[in-house]
């Protein structure tokens, strides 16, 4: 397994909360697939290791709407399939891939959110870039329906609450024009639904990097700053 070559310059624990600013200082570093499923977390780890190893985040879903913005000939291909209502090929979004890991920021490697999702798109990955290292976050499923379905917001400003968690004042949202908002699909049958339909894909996936050593499975039902200690220290193996 390619090691990472960086060095673990400090780490600092003030008011309960880690100081993660550029504690990893990579002098080379291939890319991190990041994965896990929906509700765990991935967005507030996604935006600290960014923070600690000062790789660029690789969301092949953002990718696709930018290229098709900017007309690039793989976007004009990507619109046409969005237009007819079919799936993007895993051709087309490997070519993003390819132009992105092109650019400037990702000469040490990049972060991918999302990507891949099959063994397929894993192997055709492999011949782009090196994969030193793969995060999932993991977290029963019982406690990704408590955590989705119990989320809400203020229609007036967008403040996120939940059931549990974080509920709402007793006089309201700071705003003063509180209105709770609750997402349709955010129910214990279409959660249940989409979780199952990500261990179906991503189950064999972890096997796949299982079997490579650079799967790394951190328990993702803990404190954040916790969570984000196990991630860092995975990174350094």
């Amino acid at each position: 397994m390619a090691a990472l070559r960086s060095a673990m310059v400090g780490q600092t624990v003030k008011d309960d909360s880690i100081s993660i600013t550029r504690c990893l200082q990579p002098t080379y570093m291939s890319s991190i697939v990041l994965f896990g499923p929906p509700g765990a977390g991935k967005g507030t780890q996604a935006e600290r290791m960014i923070d600690a190893t000062g790789l660029p985040q690789v969301s092949t879903g953002d990718m696709l709407r930018a290229a098709v913005k900017a007309g690039t000939p793989t976007g004009l291909e990507a619109k046409g399939f969005m237009e007819a209502g079919q799936l993007v090929p895993d051709s087309v979004i490997i070519d993003l891939i390819k132009d992105r890991i092109l650019e400037s920021d990702a000469k040490n490697g990049v972060m991918f959110d999302g990507f891949p999702r099959t063994i397929p798109q894993a192997e055709a990955l492999e011949q782009i870039t090196a994969v030193t290292h793969v995060i999932a976050i993991e977290v029963p499923d019982e406690r990704i329906v408590e955590r989705i379905c119990g989320r809400y917001s203020c229609a007036g400003c967008g403040s996120v609450y939940h059931d549990t968690f974080n509920p709402v004042p007793a006089d309201g949202c700071a705003c003063g024009h509180w209105e709770e908002k609750r997402r349709a699909d955010d129910n214990e049958e279409t959660v249940s639904s989409r979780l199952s339909a990500y261990h179906q894909q991503t189950s064999p996936l972890a096997d796949w990097y299982r079997s490579k050593g650079i799967f790394h499975a951190v328990n993702g039902d803990r404190a954040i700053d916790e969570i984000t200690v196990d991630i860092l220290n995975a990174l350094k193996v």
